[in-house]
């Protein structure tokens, strides 16, 4: 049986991907802290701070490991203008985002062997903003550089991809244009992320690469009347 690792397993996305990942037959550890869907193993763990992913990986005790995927990290409370965004609240956010992905990889390589895969969950906002977001687009934009860095480190023997999802949803009362906007005519599902992320882990050929997941919203053209 495959093992997987999901950081961030108890958030939208995260407990999407848990499940479809158990459905797939891997045996799967949410490592969050917040309890994660039911079926799968439940590591507590600030994947941020190195004390708590050392003890986490010792409390889960796996001798191998087939896939990690750094989902873990917080949209806030970075949001603000830049002139009062204090150092605490910018390394809260960076820290959820990119150092766990260095300390979860840092962790997993070891157990990981030959065809192992690791999926960094960056985002379309590494490439495009709103105002008032620093923190956060840094953080994926950091994920981004560091897949391709990782890729290029631990190839051939494991593979390294992001996906950058768009605007996912698991809300059943949004409004016709929120999925009107998207040239694909939908907001996105965690679903979708997930499937992506069942790609990239058998995608024997694709290493170092940003899967976009945004139903085509940045490949539009968008200008005001």
């Amino acid at each position: 049986m495959k093992r997987a690792i999901i950081t961030g397993g108890a958030g939208l996305i995260g407990t999407g991907l848990c499940s479809a990942l158990a459905e797939q037959g891997y045996e799967v550890a949410s490592f969050d802290v917040e309890q994660g869907p039911e079926g799968v193993r439940q590591i507590h763990c600030d994947a941020g701070d190195e004390t708590s992913v050392t003890g986490a990986f010792e409390e889960l005790g796996w001798d191998s490991l087939d896939l990690l995927v750094n989902n873990a990290g917080i949209a806030g409370p970075s949001n603000g203008p830049i002139s009062e965004l204090s150092l605490t609240d910018w390394r809260r956010v960076t820290d959820s985002h990119l150092t766990s992905a260095f300390l979860m990889t840092r962790s997993a390589v070891p157990l990981m062997g030959e065809g192992a895969s690791i999926v960094n969950m960056a985002s379309t906002r590494a490439f495009m903003s709103e105002p008032e977001t620093e923190a956060y687009a840094a953080s994926k934009g950091g994920l981004v550089a560091l897949t391709h860095a990782l890729a290029v480190s631990l190839g051939p023997k494991i593979r390294v991809n992001a996906i950058a999802p768009g605007w996912i949803s698991g809300e059943e009362d949004l409004r016709p244009i929120d999925h009107e906007q998207h040239p694909a005519g939908r907001v996105g599902r965690p679903r979708d992320v997930a499937e992506a992320v069942l790609y990239l882990a058998s995608a024997g050929f694709m290493t170092g690469q940003v899967l976009t997941l945004d139903g085509g919203m940045s490949r539009k053209m968008i200008y005001a009347e």
